[in-house]
């Protein structure tokens, strides 16, 4: 029934009623105890004394505490329909402070009855306390049903209301990864776990530095892979980290593999603790498609600028003409001399020789024609703006250490050919991310051509610090890779860092087609565009409206964000938000987490302490590498005379 205006003027009126009764059953309780002093100040009557007389048979004054709990009894009730105006800046603690006070004066206040004091002054005094601890009771009482009582007051920053339900079952198969985590529910802590059961639609770990990304995900995915069987490629940007995890995991786990995988490393640092790998290798060159890719990436990764400006003509010319560079090797004596180290010392000759040896290939004469052209025309500003660039930046890959390790035959990059399945990690350099990124980008380039194919082993790509090597095409490998049992892992510090090195579209094409999403602390565009990602829920909101009149109070419930961008800007270092893909034979509802990684931190350490060190490969001396360095150089001198003997002939 709607409250009207009678009602509560009704309610109000029975509530002074219950107020006034209480109040005279205390005044009553005065008048039979103290008669005799209300007797000496003449405030005695019969027809009083009449009214008090009948009540005692009730039993109320046959004891001090039965009136006074009569009357403490009504005052209560009145006190509890009361409703008094709302104010902000009343205490609780006020409040409960005057109401106990209050109670004690009240009912322990006759024993000043029983001093030695005039019995006259004693009842002066006796009413005076009754009456002091009662208004105590009644003002205490009517703070509180003046009291504000608000959850937002108590939950300043929203985390009840910001909390949702996560799974909590551990839902494993045989390429899952399965993080073990705790997360807030309504204030209760709770475990649960981060179940990533479908790797190969890809996942993407987000967060700044420090926010865990390697120890607390990108390890675990490491892991618990080997343990699993897969085969495996991990760029490792801060090498070794990441590649003596791997490492040690293989030795404690080589029983679960069928065909023993061999593990190789590439890095360009420590060369006796390297592997040499040819990334042009002729093998795997089928066609001139494979060169114009493996150009395409090497010059994009030496320079990171042109990869906003693909199809310009000052940036087509260079790949077209490395990759005419890298076909005529491949083409001349079967590719005995295709390598990396040999387009590099090729390129550089000068442009007679040069357009005279490559026109002896016939496959490439529509790539090297419109430099040819230009060259016949004497347009040399053209032909500079064309091949220069490209000379100069390979030219920066003129290096022995680097001519040593790209251009021997360790090992192939098929690295999930079930017949002799592979553990690569290639380590980078931050001091010289530049140079060795453009090579390792050549190197992923062409493990992705020859690991996405179908009945091959399952393998998983694991690419810490991602926008630090340039690779085309990664979305199609995202895209396509899941039929073929890839497993790929990006790990970036934030989605400007992406939209920098790789543009803004590639950057959203990322973003918006992995499945799996687990990010530490991000801020910015990054955080919002999560925040979106992972959905609203319903959540409690409370307002308050003060005026002079009255206050009042109002409850709704509206959607909002589960994990508003602030919290995600707020995240501690291990604790993270994402959300997970799942497949049709098993079902995830509770597919969003904001929950903290559980890492046993002292068994890890132990763990660590007992890794072995990468072991060395070859004992490699300077003079070695000096010797290949100038032997490659002679080899491209012994083509030049070959085939202009040829030329002659």
């Amino acid at each position: 029934m709607a409250q009207t205006g009678e009602n509560e003027q009704a309610l109000r009126k029975i509530i002074d009623f219950i107020r006034l009764l209480s109040i005279v059953i205390l005044l009553f309780h005065f008048y039979f105890y103290l008669h005799g002093v209300l007797r000496g100040w003449s405030l005695t009557s019969e027809f009083v004394d009449r009214i008090v007389l009948g009540l005692r048979n009730t039993g109320m004054f046959d004891s001090v505490y039965n009136a006074k709990m009569f009357s403490f009894g009504l005052l209560i009730i009145s006190l509890i329909g009361a409703k008094g105006k709302k104010e902000e800046k009343i205490s609780v603690r006020m409040a409960v402070l005057y109401i106990i006070s209050g109670a004690l004066v009240f009912f322990l206040c006759h024993t000043i009855l029983f001093t030695a004091i005039d019995w006259t002054m004693a009842g002066g005094v006796y009413i005076g306390l009754s009456i002091l601890g009662y208004l105590l009771i009644l003002t205490g009482g009517t703070w509180l049903s003046r009291l504000i009582k608000l959850n937002f007051r108590k939950d300043i920053f929203n985390k009840l209301n910001e909390s949702f339900p996560q799974e909590e079952r551990l839902l494993e198969n045989e390429y899952s990864i399965n993080l073990p985590a705790a997360y807030y529910l309504q204030g209760k802590r709770r475990k649960s776990w981060i179940n990533v059961i479908n790797p190969f639609r890809s996942s993407l770990v987000i967060g700044t530095p420090g926010a865990g990304k390697s120890y607390f995900v990108v390890r675990h995915i490491i892991t618990q892979h080997i343990r699993k069987g897969f085969a495996m490629f991990i760029y490792d940007f801060k090498y070794d980290d990441l590649t003596r995890i791997a490492y040690n995991t293989l030795l404690r786990n080589a029983k679960v593999y069928p065909v023993l995988p061999k593990f190789y490393v590439i890095n360009f640092e420590d060369l006796s603790r390297s592997h040499r790998c040819n990334p042009l290798d002729p093998a795997t060159m089928e066609d001139i498609t494979d060169a114009t890719e493996s150009s395409r990436t090497i010059m994009l990764g030496l320079n990171r600028e042109w990869i906003k400006k693909q199809g310009d003509f000052f940036v087509e010319s260079p790949i077209n003409f490395v990759t005419g560079i890298i076909w005529f090797l491949r083409k001349y004596e079967d590719g005995k001399f295709c390598t990396l180290p040999h387009v590099i010392e090729l390129m550089q000759l000068e442009y007679p020789q040069l357009f005279k040896l490559l026109r002896t290939e016939p496959e490439i004469d529509v790539l090297i024609n419109p430099f040819e052209s230009a060259f016949r025309n004497e347009a040399m500003e053209q032909l500079e703006g064309q091949i220069a660039s490209a000379k100069i930046s390979m030219a920066r890959l003129s290096s022995p250490q680097l001519y040593y390790v790209l251009s021997g035959n360790d090992f192939t990059l098929d690295i999930n050919n079930p017949k002799e399945p592979k553990l690569v990690s290639m380590g980078n350099n931050p001091q010289k991310q530049q140079i060795y990124g453009a090579v390792l980008s050549l190197y992923i380039s062409r493990v992705i051509k020859l690991v996405n194919k179908k009945h091959q082993q399952k393998c998983s790509l694991i690419f810490d610090e991602f926008p630090t090597i340039y690779f085309n095409g990664i979305d199609g490998l995202i895209a396509t890779a899941r039929a073929n049992r890839v497993a790929t892992t990006l790990a970036v510090q934030d989605y400007s860092q992406l939209k920098k090195d790789y543009g803004k579209d590639q950057a959203e094409v990322i973003m918006n087609i992995v499945g799996n999403v687990i990010s530490g602390q991000v801020v910015g565009d990054t955080a919002k565009l999560l925040s979106e990602r992972f959905g609203k829920i319903v959540q409690e909101r409370e307002s308050i409206s003060i005026n002079t009149t009255e206050t009042s109070i109002s409850r709704s419930t509206q959607l909002d964000f589960a994990i508003p961008p602030s919290k995600i800007a707020a995240l501690s270092s291990g604790e993270f938000v994402g959300t997970v893909a799942d497949d049709p034979d098993q079902k995830i509802d509770l597919k969003v987490f904001h929950a903290e990684i559980l890492n046993d931190h002292e068994a890890l350490r132990k763990e660590e302490l007992g890794y072995k060190p990468i072991p060395q490969i070859r004992n490699v001396s300077h003079y070695e590498i000096q010797q290949n360095y100038f032997r490659i150089k002679n080899e491209i001198n012994q083509i030049i005379e070959d085939k202009l003997k040829a030329l002659k002939k």
